[in-house]
């Protein structure tokens, strides 16, 4: 995997402008922030972001891929200014599950998801090396 940074343009904080991988792709559906049993645990955006990314790390692990193939995100949020004021807590969320790995990302803000009680819903593109 190589992070795409034109000659000049400066290094983008916490996601990157490309990546180019090859391998076997993985994408996840539009992950929500509820538990297993489908029950959501906090209407607190952080708190949601925290679980759609275990959510998304469980899926990846059925087909032997970790937070280090993760290469694309779009994340969809119900309220943009939550997001802003959330960034502690998602900065604190990302640290200690992806670490230090920093796909292409956008953060789309979104009127509505389709689960009522979902303030984020994430979908993945991770690249497993073959």
């Amino acid at each position: 995997m190589r992070t795409l940074l034109p000659p000049g343009w400066p290094r983008p904080k916490g996601y990157a402008n490309g990546i180019s991988a090859r391998g076997r792709l993985i994408a996840t559906a539009g992950v929500v922030g509820w538990n297993a049993e489908e029950q959501f645990e906090t209407d607190d955006l952080a708190g949601q972001f925290r679980q759609v990314l275990l959510n998304t790390l469980a899926i990846l692990a059925e087909d032997g891929a970790g937070p280090e193939h993760i290469v694309r995100m779009t994340w969809y949020v119900t309220d943009i200014e939550a997001y802003r004021n959330g960034l502690a807590g998602i900065g604190a969320a990302w640290r200690e599950l992806i670490g230090r790995n920093y796909p292409a990302m956008a953060v789309v803000g979104v009127t509505a998801l389709v689960e009522p009680r979902a303030k984020i819903e994430i979908e993945t593109l991770a690249v497993v090396p073959e």
